[in-house]
């Protein structure tokens, strides 16, 4: 796929891992607590860097039924403030209507929002990153800040 993308012959926006079988899965499995596999469709764009991920959810089918804002709640407690993933509070609730994949190219930062239905117990996660710059080096800053209880 970045052979394709890279020698300009890729279209312009593709989903991908239609199979249901993304190789993030296992360990979005494991480090969420989910009892049942997500819906997980990644998506790739023709531009350098850059990345929206999206987790649908029936809010109906998670305990509690939680709300839109139940769930940034949840992350808002989880990842805290001021570090380098950030909770996007939409201002009024359900205001999204386009989210732009680039936005965070050259940062470490990733910001997740929640995004739901005004009408259906539906809302979808949507991380923003830029997947060049939050890769391996960003994570080994972040895995030893952690282990120093820096973090």
């Amino acid at each position: 796929m970045i052979a394709a993308y890279e020698g300009g012959g890729a279209p312009a926006f593709e989903l991908y891992g239609l199979g249901f079988e993304h190789k993030h899965i296992p360990e979005i499995v494991a480090y969420s607590g989910l009892t049942r596999r997500p819906l997980f469709i990644p998506s790739v764009g023709n531009f350098r860097q850059g990345m929206l991920v999206s987790v649908p959810l029936h809010l109906g089918l998670l305990p509690g039924e939680p709300s839109a804002a139940d769930l940034e709640a949840a992350l808002r407690a989880h990842y805290g403030e001021g570090g380098a993933v950030r909770v996007i509070a939409l201002d009024p609730p359900n205001s999204l209507e386009r989210l732009e994949a680039e936005k965070l190219n050259g940062t470490n930062i990733l910001e997740i929002r929640v995004v739901a239905s005004k009408k259906h117990p539906l809302a979808v996660l949507i991380a923003k990153l830029d997947n060049l710059g939050k890769g391996a080096s960003g994570a080994a800053v972040q895995s030893m800040d952690l282990m120093l209880d820096l973090a």
